[in-house]
């Protein structure tokens, strides 16, 4: 089958999804519709609609933009049966009814950010990083009845080094990613799809849930280790956070993008800030200390500590 006479239809949101649909269209495969969430609400009245990354890519390319409020709609199954697709592809969208991602001959197939089995769930990227992980990666399925439980089609592996976040590895896996939703597309084309049942043994299995403001908060009673990689999971964003008590008496709520590890004796009470007040700032954990580098207080913007203490100053 030629690459012109595969039906695509894409569904994806945000930023990481974009990357893959520029491959498809630039590639000269055939995507005949994009199905991405409503324009969201922003400012401080909300008085603004904001289209999705996915979106604005999409009207860019002129390709056929659905973005309904919901998937069971009539209205919108309709449409979407309208484009006639041969196989439909998910990216960081939403979880899909059976009515949806069993419409097309070929099936929907779905971009995993991880090694599935292992970190199925929201955050699979933040959570890698937070469990001190050395390789992730990306997966493609198909999709069934139980979130990202379906049969493997392809993987593909990255290493996370030591100095790595959730934002360079988000950076890295949208490529990877990239390339292999197009070379599962290829699979499809020819004919060389074997996909593999997930094997799950559960007493292993790493999840990757929804991240919230409190999961954000980081504990001192905590090895150095363990935090410091629990802050560059969570780093650009949402950013692990917490709040000290400085010298000086003053109380802040931090949050922290960058950080060093220090791991020695000492005897002081884990969360006591170490500091001279004008180019290191340190907090105490169970084992040693973590080194703070890059901060945002509570109404500023994010800065290096030394900018933020000779502002105390």
């Amino acid at each position: 089958m030629n690459k012109k006479d595969l039906r695509i239809v894409y569904m994806g949101t945000p930023e990481f999804a974009v990357e893959p649909l520029r491959r498809l269209v630039e590639g000269g495969y055939s995507v005949v519709g994009v199905v991405t969430m409503p324009d969201k609400p922003v400012g401080r009245h909300q008085s603004s609609l904001q289209a999705s990354a996915v979106k604005q890519y999409a009207v860019a390319q002129g390709l056929p933009v659905l973005q309904p409020e919901r998937l069971k709609d009539e209205t919108f199954l309709s449409e979407l049966r309208d484009l006639r697709a041969d196989v439909q592809i998910v990216v960081a969208f939403r979880m899909l009814p059976e009515v949806v991602w069993n419409m097309p001959r070929c099936g929907t197939f779905n971009l995993h950010a991880s090694l599935l089995p292992q970190y199925r769930g929201a955050a699979p990227i933040n959570w890698a990083i937070i469990n001190g992980e050395t390789e992730t990666g990306v997966t493609t399925f198909f999709l069934q009845h139980t979130i990202d439980t379906g049969a493997i089609i392809r993987q593909a592996r990255m290493p996370i080094s030591e100095t790595d976040d959730a934002g360079t590895v988000h950076d890295r896996l949208m490529m990877l990613g990239a390339q292999t939703v197009v070379q599962t597309v290829d699979d499809i084309l020819t004919g060389t799809v074997h996909a593999v049942p997930q094997k799950a043994d559960e007493a292993t299995l790493q999840a990757a849930p929804k991240i919230f403001t409190e999961t954000c908060r980081i504990d001192w009673e905590q090895p150095v280790a363990k935090i410091y990689d629990f802050i560059r999971g969570l780093s650009p964003y949402p950013a692990a956070w917490t709040e000290v008590t400085l010298p000086t008496g003053q109380r802040l709520t931090l949050k922290i993008f960058s950080a060093t590890k220090e791991t020695r004796p000492h005897t002081l009470q884990p969360g006591t800030v170490d500091t001279d007040g004008k180019t290191f700032m340190r907090i105490a954990a169970a084992d040693g200390f973590i080194g703070v580098r890059s901060i945002r207080v509570s109404g500023k913007k994010r800065m290096d500590v030394a900018d933020y203490l000779r502002g105390l100053r």
